[in-house]
């Protein structure tokens, strides 16, 4: 194995004609990779990260990317282990963090779609919710199987895949020492303990708000929240703005142009009892901006989709091709003038060998049957064959999205996936299918969007494994090892994350104040606006409106549309930690500086989103087990309401000074 702890030369660029990509750990060399305490770590990293982003998707609406987080801490677990005997090498760290990644890709999927089941009154068992994620999971990395050796290898360096780069970065950069590492458990050791003390122990608010003056109901707030401000940290300063920008257009513009029209009015539908004079800031949001931010975000979807047709398209043909070409390639034959002829296939190198095509084959026939003849997945639809047009559907939007996304990841990142899009498609396709079958109840509401689930994990997946797959090329990592180690992980997080989002429903219920699950229901609209055809459209038009106008000034319009769609105190502690991050990183003496202090910032802000969630899913454990959420001492020892408003945001500048000392530290 190489001394040098750096990636080669041409690790970021396209290869030059005839040149050859020799990776980190040689193809000659055979190191252990696929053991059993790689597995366990990563298994153990990905229940706890899927746990978090359920419930951080649940709250602000957007996940997080948790590769390097679980590779940092990865290493620090072998680093340790070393001083009892124990000794492990980065291609088992990277298998680490493979399996331990698809947790989020999981639990992204599963919040932007199943929550909406529980909005229409409906209770989804464990099993139930459990096939549809493994069902969506499973697929998304088999159908990335036969893409790898295009969009990985011959792509290698036009495709740059920056997550799945800077990931093999920092595997490499810490395999002496793993120091980054601490890091990630101090910020999920201080996430932990602020969420305990606002949220389990209620010693401090978890919430500031203010009306401002001379705006009819108007009103600012701030989520008082560890894990959104990380969030802030790792999205950074341009997304932060534009997203409290969104918020702030709701809160301080539309909010008091809709009390100040409806003033006198009678109840202005969908309102039916209360005049909108009657109404607080609230509940006009509730009814009336939440339509419009919808509106916004569903138009953003669409628009984020065609800007990427071009890319679609292409990506589309080529992964067709390339499965036609893999197809030939494992049949062992060529066409020539006279025909196929069989050949003879050269020794594939270990850092290029894949999971045969039958094993794909195989799998996405067993999951088809599976969705088929087996109940639980779809337990709405009563008989096989209407199950067998839903089986087909996921398959056909699968593929189909699994194929783009795979290859739009590697152009602009996990974060920038427009998963929210594709899933809107699938659902306005299989809704206007059953429009036309007639399945327009609330069984055909819940079908559509099973289906509209499993599209959106298979989606999510896909573009973690291409990362993954990308990092394990750089090292050196045999991709049949990193394959059955991302089926591995899909596995066993699923069952962990939808047991964390049933107990959050539970507990806090969608569509509250807690828990908005702002995409799921965003997909419930679009379904009930498909098969009921009874939403306000004119809120809705509004919406799409800005959206269309914010993507005309050249603003990124879907983080913009989350921010209308959302109550401003989610997104300004977001602003918070992107300013910091622009602060932090301008007022650095040189570069080298302004990178270790943007690494630090995303490692504790990574560890933030990890406590708090980990703490909010235990919370909800401990109200199933005991039937109620634990009361703690509350807040009254401080006094008035402005005392605790202006105490707990003392504690929360505290932490964001905290914050700041830490990420500049030498």
């Amino acid at each position: 194995m190489p001394d040098a702890r750096r990636l080669p030369e041409n690790a970021n660029r396209p290869l030059n004609e005839g040149e050859r990509y020799e990776p980190y750990v040689p193809a000659s060399q055979s190191p252990h990779e696929f053991t059993a305490k790689a597995l366990l770590l990563g298994v153990v990293f990905g229940i706890l990260f899927g746990a978090a982003n359920a419930y951080l998707g649940l709250r602000a609406g957007l996940t997080i990317s948790t590769s390097i987080p679980v590779a940092v801490m990865t290493v620090a677990a072998f680093q340790a282990l070393r001083r009892f005997g124990v000794e492990a090498n980065i291609l088992e760290a990277n298998l680490s963090q493979t399996v331990g990644s698809a947790s989020s890709s999981v639990a992204s999927g599963v919040i932007f779609t199943l929550p909406a089941l529980f909005l229409w009154g409906m209770h989804p068992s464990l099993v139930q919710m459990t096939a549809l994620a493994m069902a969506g999971g499973l697929l998304g990395v088999l159908f990335m199987i036969p893409l790898r050796r295009f969009l990985i290898e011959r792509e290698h360096g036009r495709l740059p895949y920056p997550e799945g780069t800077a990931c093999a970065h920092v595997l490499v950069a810490n395999e002496a020492g793993g120091s980054q590492a601490r890091n990630v458990f101090v910020g999920l050791g201080v996430g932990a303990a602020y969420k305990a003390v606002t949220g389990w122990a209620h010693l401090l608010a978890d919430h500031a708000q203010a009306s401002v003056p001379f705006l009819k109901k108007g009103v600012v707030g701030m989520d008082l929240s560890p894990a959104l401000f990380g969030v802030g940290y790792i999205l950074g300063p341009r997304i932060a703005t534009v997203m409290v920008s969104g918020g702030l257009l709701s809160s301080l513009i539309i909010i008091p142009v809709i009390a100040g029209w409806g003033e006198g009015r009678p109840p202005v539908y969908p309102e039916t009892v209360l005049t909108i004079g009657e109404m607080s800031a609230a509940q006009i949001w509730n009814r009336y901006v939440r339509y419009i931010g919808a509106g916004a975000v569903a138009a953003a979807g669409i628009i984020t989709l065609l800007r990427s047709l071009p890319v679609m398209i292409e990506s589309f043909r080529i992964g067709a091709h390339e499965l036609r070409e893999r197809v030939d390639s494992e049949a062992h034959t060529e066409t020539d003038a006279a025909g196929p002829q069989k050949r003879t296939p050269a020794p594939t190198p270990r850092t290029a060998r894949d999971l045969p095509l039958k094993v794909v084959g195989i799998g996405i026939v067993l999951i088809v049957l599976a969705l088929t003849f087996l109940p639980a997945p779809f337990a709405v639809l009563e008989t096989s064959p209407q199950r067998a047009i839903a089986a087909v559907c996921v398959v056909i939007f699968a593929f189909f999205f699994v194929t783009v996304a795979s290859r739009i990841v590697g152009l602009v990142g996990v974060t920038s996936n427009p998963t929210s899009g594709m899933t809107i498609a699938a659902l306005l396709g299989t809704a206007g299918a059953f429009l036309v079958l007639g399945w327009t109840d609330i069984y055909g509401k819940a079908a559509a969007l099973s289906i509209g689930c499993v599209v959106a994990i298979a989606a999510s997946i896909s573009g973690d494994t291409s990362q993954d797959l990308k990092t394990g090329y750089l090292l050196g990592a045999t991709p049949r090892v990193q394959q059955t180690g991302e089926l591995l992980g899909v596995l066993t997080s699923a069952t962990f994350v939808c047991l964390s989002v049933l107990l959050l429903a539970e507990t806090f219920g969608f569509g509250s104040e807690e828990l908005p699950a702002p995409q799921a229901t965003l997909m419930k609209l679009v379904i009930d606006g498909v098969l009921d055809q009874n939403l306000p459209w004119g809120l809705v038009a509004i919406g799409a409106g800005i959206a269309i106008v914010a993507e005309l000034l050249r603003v990124p319009s879907l983080p913009f549309a989350v921010g209308v769609y959302l109550p401003v105190s989610t997104m300004t502690p977001i602003f918070v930690g992107g300013m910091l991050k622009w602060w932090l990183e301008r007022s650095s003496r040189d570069a080298d500086q302004a990178s270790a202090r943007r690494d630090r910032g995303v490692l504790l802000g990574s560890g933030f989103v990890g406590g708090e969630g980990l703490i909010g899913v235990a919370i909800a454990g401990a109200a199933f087990i005991m039937g109620a959420k634990p009361q703690g001492f509350g807040t009254g020892w401080l006094g008035p309401d402005w005392v605790v408003t202006l105490v707990s945001f003392a504690a929360f500048a505290l932490f964001a000074a905290w914050f700041v000392r830490k990420v500049r530290s030498q």
